[in-house]
Protein backbone atom coordinates (compact mmCIF):
# COMPACT_ATOMS: atom_id res chain seq x y z
CA UNK A 1 0.00 0.00 0.00
CA UNK A 2 3.26 2.41 0.92
CA UNK A 3 4.71 1.54 -2.50
CA UNK A 4 1.30 2.18 -4.26
CA UNK A 5 0.71 5.75 -2.28
CA UNK A 6 4.43 6.69 -3.28
CA UNK A 7 4.13 5.57 -7.51
CA UNK A 8 0.80 7.73 -7.37
CA UNK A 9 2.84 10.76 -5.97
CA UNK A 10 5.75 10.59 -8.06
CA UNK A 11 3.35 10.20 -10.88
CA UNK A 12 1.37 13.39 -9.89
CA UNK A 13 4.60 15.01 -9.46
CA UNK A 14 5.83 14.16 -12.82
CA UNK A 15 2.42 15.17 -13.95
CA UNK A 16 2.46 18.42 -12.42
CA UNK A 17 5.92 18.86 -13.76
CA UNK A 18 5.32 18.41 -17.38
CA UNK A 19 2.22 20.72 -16.75
CA UNK A 20 3.77 23.38 -16.18
CA UNK A 21 7.08 23.47 -18.21
CA UNK A 22 4.50 22.79 -21.08
CA UNK A 23 2.54 26.21 -19.74
CA UNK A 24 5.74 27.85 -19.61
CA UNK A 25 6.41 26.82 -23.22
CA UNK A 26 3.26 28.10 -24.82
CA UNK A 27 3.35 31.57 -22.57
CA UNK A 28 7.19 31.93 -24.06
CA UNK A 29 5.50 31.59 -27.61
CA UNK A 30 4.09 34.69 -28.36
CA UNK A 31 7.21 36.58 -27.43
CA UNK A 32 9.43 34.33 -29.47
CA UNK A 33 6.95 34.87 -32.12
CA UNK A 34 7.16 38.44 -32.17
CA UNK A 35 10.50 38.33 -31.13
CA UNK A 36 11.15 36.56 -34.59
CA UNK A 37 9.18 38.89 -36.58
CA UNK A 38 10.95 41.78 -36.06
CA UNK A 39 14.26 40.61 -36.34
CA UNK A 40 13.98 38.73 -40.09
CA UNK A 41 12.11 41.84 -40.85
CA UNK A 42 14.53 44.33 -39.24
CA UNK A 43 17.96 43.16 -39.06
CA UNK A 44 18.88 43.96 -42.56
CA UNK A 45 17.77 47.75 -42.26
CA UNK A 46 20.14 48.35 -39.57
CA UNK A 47 22.89 49.96 -40.88
CA UNK A 48 25.26 53.37 -40.41
CA UNK A 49 23.04 55.43 -42.45
CA UNK A 50 20.04 53.82 -40.53
CA UNK A 51 21.14 55.38 -37.19
CA UNK A 52 22.88 58.72 -37.95
CA UNK A 53 20.22 60.05 -41.17
CA UNK A 54 16.68 61.37 -40.07
CA UNK A 55 13.60 60.38 -41.33
CA UNK A 56 13.04 60.59 -45.42
CA UNK A 57 10.39 62.39 -46.63
CA UNK A 58 7.47 60.39 -48.48
CA UNK A 59 8.63 61.47 -51.76
CA UNK A 60 12.20 60.19 -51.40
CA UNK A 61 10.74 56.90 -50.06
CA UNK A 62 8.18 56.33 -52.79
CA UNK A 63 11.05 57.55 -55.40
CA UNK A 64 13.59 54.63 -53.77
CA UNK A 65 10.15 52.20 -53.91
CA UNK A 66 10.02 52.90 -57.33
CA UNK A 67 13.39 52.43 -58.46
CA UNK A 68 13.73 49.34 -56.60
CA UNK A 69 16.41 50.77 -54.34
CA UNK A 70 16.14 50.56 -50.42
CA UNK A 71 14.36 53.39 -48.44
CA UNK A 72 16.89 56.38 -47.67
CA UNK A 73 17.51 58.09 -44.48
CA UNK A 74 16.98 56.62 -41.17
CA UNK A 75 15.73 57.13 -37.47
CA UNK A 76 18.27 59.45 -35.90
CA UNK A 77 16.15 62.23 -35.46
CA UNK A 78 13.82 59.57 -33.35
CA UNK A 79 17.02 58.21 -31.28
CA UNK A 80 18.01 61.72 -30.78
CA UNK A 81 14.89 63.13 -29.18
CA UNK A 82 14.09 59.81 -27.28
CA UNK A 83 17.43 60.22 -25.56
CA UNK A 84 16.97 64.17 -24.33
CA UNK A 85 13.47 63.34 -23.15
CA UNK A 86 14.55 60.39 -21.16
CA UNK A 87 17.12 61.87 -19.90
CA UNK A 88 15.60 64.80 -18.47
CA UNK A 89 12.85 62.52 -17.27
CA UNK A 90 15.22 60.28 -15.85
CA UNK A 91 17.24 63.51 -14.17
CA UNK A 92 14.26 64.39 -11.98
CA UNK A 93 12.27 60.97 -11.82
CA UNK A 94 15.51 58.92 -9.84
CA UNK A 95 16.24 61.07 -7.03
CA UNK A 96 12.28 61.99 -6.41
CA UNK A 97 11.35 58.85 -6.45
CA UNK A 98 14.37 57.51 -4.81
CA UNK A 99 13.36 59.99 -1.56
CA UNK A 100 9.71 59.64 -1.65
CA UNK A 101 10.03 55.95 -2.06
CA UNK A 102 12.92 56.17 0.74
CA UNK A 103 9.62 58.48 2.91
CA UNK A 104 7.74 55.61 2.57
CA UNK A 105 9.30 53.19 3.91
CA UNK A 106 10.25 55.01 6.94
CA UNK A 107 6.73 56.22 7.71
CA UNK A 108 4.77 53.31 6.96
CA UNK A 109 2.08 54.01 9.88
CA UNK A 110 1.87 57.68 9.03
CA UNK A 111 -1.64 58.64 7.82
CA UNK A 112 0.26 61.56 5.40
CA UNK A 113 2.56 58.48 3.74
CA UNK A 114 -0.75 55.98 3.46
CA UNK A 115 -1.89 58.76 1.50
CA UNK A 116 0.56 59.21 -0.86
CA UNK A 117 1.19 55.98 -1.23
CA UNK A 118 -2.27 55.22 -2.46
CA UNK A 119 -1.69 58.31 -4.97
CA UNK A 120 1.13 56.55 -5.99
CA UNK A 121 -0.90 53.21 -6.70
CA UNK A 122 -3.46 55.40 -8.70
CA UNK A 123 -1.22 57.16 -10.59
CA UNK A 124 0.71 53.90 -11.82
CA UNK A 125 -2.56 52.72 -13.12
CA UNK A 126 -3.43 56.22 -14.93
CA UNK A 127 -3.49 55.26 -18.78
CA UNK A 128 -0.80 56.75 -20.48
CA UNK A 129 -3.12 58.65 -22.77
CA UNK A 130 -4.37 60.64 -19.98
CA UNK A 131 -1.26 61.43 -18.54
CA UNK A 132 -0.69 63.36 -21.75
CA UNK A 133 -3.55 65.09 -22.14
CA UNK A 134 -2.96 66.10 -18.28
CA UNK A 135 0.94 67.39 -19.37
CA UNK A 136 -0.74 69.36 -22.86
CA UNK A 137 -2.67 71.43 -20.12
CA UNK A 138 -0.19 71.49 -17.91
CA UNK A 139 2.70 72.19 -20.10
CA UNK A 140 2.21 72.66 -23.86
CA UNK A 141 -1.00 75.20 -22.83
CA UNK A 142 1.45 77.63 -20.60
CA UNK A 143 4.60 77.33 -23.41
CA UNK A 144 2.41 77.94 -26.21
CA UNK A 145 4.19 75.26 -28.19
CA UNK A 146 5.15 71.57 -28.15
CA UNK A 147 8.79 70.35 -26.67
CA UNK A 148 10.85 68.65 -25.54
CA UNK A 149 10.30 69.54 -22.21
CA UNK A 150 6.90 68.67 -22.37
CA UNK A 151 7.63 65.53 -23.56
CA UNK A 152 10.46 64.56 -20.75
CA UNK A 153 7.36 65.78 -17.88
CA UNK A 154 4.91 63.31 -19.19
CA UNK A 155 7.87 60.47 -19.06
CA UNK A 156 8.71 61.89 -16.05
CA UNK A 157 4.92 61.75 -14.33
CA UNK A 158 4.71 57.60 -15.80
CA UNK A 159 8.40 56.46 -14.38
CA UNK A 160 7.84 58.08 -10.56
CA UNK A 161 5.44 55.94 -9.71
CA UNK A 162 7.40 52.79 -10.24
CA UNK A 163 10.46 54.13 -8.84
CA UNK A 164 8.58 55.15 -5.65
CA UNK A 165 7.17 51.42 -5.27
CA UNK A 166 10.34 49.55 -6.34
CA UNK A 167 12.65 51.83 -3.74
CA UNK A 168 9.70 51.46 -1.22
CA UNK A 169 9.41 47.76 -1.16
CA UNK A 170 12.95 46.97 -1.46
CA UNK A 171 13.81 48.93 1.83
CA UNK A 172 11.08 47.22 3.26
CA UNK A 173 12.34 43.50 2.89
CA UNK A 174 16.06 44.80 4.31
CA UNK A 175 16.95 43.31 7.76
CA UNK A 176 16.33 45.52 10.74
CA UNK A 177 19.33 44.89 11.97
CA UNK A 178 21.27 47.42 9.23
CA UNK A 179 19.47 50.17 10.46
CA UNK A 180 19.59 49.44 14.44
CA UNK A 181 23.41 48.89 13.35
CA UNK A 182 24.03 52.37 11.81
CA UNK A 183 21.70 54.35 14.87
CA UNK A 184 24.14 51.90 16.93
CA UNK A 185 27.24 53.45 15.85
CA UNK A 186 25.85 57.04 16.62
CA UNK A 187 24.20 57.89 12.72
CA UNK A 188 21.12 59.61 12.62
CA UNK A 189 17.89 58.09 10.53
CA UNK A 190 19.03 60.56 7.02
CA UNK A 191 22.98 59.40 7.51
CA UNK A 192 21.66 55.85 7.75
CA UNK A 193 19.44 55.97 5.47
CA UNK A 194 21.93 57.30 2.81
CA UNK A 195 24.89 55.75 3.80
CA UNK A 196 23.62 52.09 4.71
CA UNK A 197 19.86 51.58 3.79
CA UNK A 198 20.26 52.99 -0.15
CA UNK A 199 23.19 51.82 -0.53
CA UNK A 200 22.07 47.78 0.38
CA UNK A 201 19.04 48.41 -1.26
CA UNK A 202 20.77 49.54 -4.70
CA UNK A 203 20.24 46.32 -6.94
CA UNK A 204 16.54 46.47 -5.81
CA UNK A 205 16.50 50.39 -7.03
CA UNK A 206 18.35 49.98 -9.65
CA UNK A 207 15.87 47.11 -11.27
CA UNK A 208 12.48 49.74 -10.44
CA UNK A 209 15.01 52.71 -12.34
CA UNK A 210 15.38 50.06 -15.44
CA UNK A 211 11.20 48.65 -15.31
CA UNK A 212 10.27 52.68 -15.55
CA UNK A 213 12.92 53.26 -18.35
CA UNK A 214 11.77 50.39 -19.76
CA UNK A 215 7.85 51.11 -19.28
CA UNK A 216 8.05 54.72 -20.81
CA UNK A 217 10.85 54.38 -23.95
CA UNK A 218 8.11 52.92 -26.31
CA UNK A 219 5.31 55.04 -25.18
CA UNK A 220 3.48 56.93 -27.85
CA UNK A 221 0.64 58.67 -26.71
CA UNK A 222 1.90 60.83 -24.28
CA UNK A 223 3.99 62.07 -26.65
CA UNK A 224 1.45 62.68 -29.06
CA UNK A 225 0.16 65.48 -26.99
CA UNK A 226 3.22 66.82 -26.13
CA UNK A 227 6.33 66.27 -28.23
CA UNK A 228 4.49 66.07 -31.34
CA UNK A 229 7.60 65.14 -33.68
CA UNK A 230 9.53 66.85 -35.64
CA UNK A 231 11.36 65.46 -39.33
CA UNK A 232 15.07 67.10 -38.09
CA UNK A 233 17.38 66.13 -36.03
CA UNK A 234 16.79 68.77 -33.24
CA UNK A 235 18.72 69.83 -30.15
CA UNK A 236 16.64 72.22 -28.53
CA UNK A 237 14.02 71.12 -25.76
CA UNK A 238 11.78 74.05 -26.08
CA UNK A 239 10.73 73.06 -29.49
CA UNK A 240 8.71 69.96 -31.25
CA UNK A 241 11.05 66.92 -31.32
CA UNK A 242 10.94 63.38 -32.41
CA UNK A 243 11.13 60.10 -30.47
CA UNK A 244 11.45 56.50 -31.96
CA UNK A 245 7.72 55.40 -30.80
CA UNK A 246 5.95 58.44 -32.51
CA UNK A 247 8.46 57.82 -35.61
CA UNK A 248 6.74 54.21 -36.17
CA UNK A 249 3.21 55.61 -35.61
CA UNK A 250 4.24 57.74 -38.32
CA UNK A 251 5.75 55.26 -40.53
CA UNK A 252 2.17 53.07 -40.10
CA UNK A 253 0.35 55.91 -41.33
CA UNK A 254 2.46 56.02 -44.46
CA UNK A 255 2.07 53.70 -46.69
CA UNK A 256 5.59 54.64 -48.32
CA UNK A 257 7.57 54.58 -45.18
CA UNK A 258 5.83 51.82 -43.45
CA UNK A 259 8.87 49.09 -44.06
CA UNK A 260 11.42 51.41 -41.70
CA UNK A 261 9.02 50.18 -38.71
CA UNK A 262 10.67 47.24 -38.73
CA UNK A 263 14.02 48.67 -38.23
CA UNK A 264 12.66 51.10 -35.47
CA UNK A 265 11.00 48.85 -33.00
CA UNK A 266 14.05 46.42 -33.28
CA UNK A 267 15.80 49.18 -32.08
CA UNK A 268 13.69 49.80 -29.70
CA UNK A 269 13.74 46.16 -28.49
CA UNK A 270 17.69 45.82 -28.47
CA UNK A 271 17.76 49.41 -26.52
CA UNK A 272 15.91 47.40 -23.65
CA UNK A 273 17.63 44.26 -23.66
CA UNK A 274 21.12 46.00 -23.59
CA UNK A 275 19.47 48.26 -20.40
CA UNK A 276 18.70 44.68 -18.94
CA UNK A 277 22.06 43.55 -19.65
CA UNK A 278 23.91 46.47 -17.97
CA UNK A 279 21.61 46.98 -15.09
CA UNK A 280 22.21 43.41 -14.54
CA UNK A 281 26.46 43.37 -14.55
CA UNK A 282 26.34 46.52 -12.14
CA UNK A 283 23.76 44.98 -9.50
CA UNK A 284 26.02 42.34 -9.93
CA UNK A 285 29.49 43.90 -9.23
CA UNK A 286 27.82 46.28 -6.65
CA UNK A 287 26.65 43.84 -4.76
CA UNK A 288 29.98 41.91 -4.74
Amino acid sequence: MTTLNTRNRLLKDRLMTWAVCLLAALTAVPLLAILGEVLLRGYDQLSWSFFTEPTPTAYRAMKAIEAGEPIPGGIANGIIGTMIMLGMAVLFAVPTGILCGAFLAENQKSRFAQTVSYLTDLLQGTPSVIIGIITYIWVVVPMKGYSAIAGSVALFIMMLPLIIRSTEETLKILPASLKEAGLALGGNNARVMLRVQLPAAFGGIFTGVLLAISRVIGETAPLMFTALGCSLIRWSVDKPISAVPLLIWEFFNDPNLQELIWGASLFLLLFVLTLNLIAKYLAKKWNQ
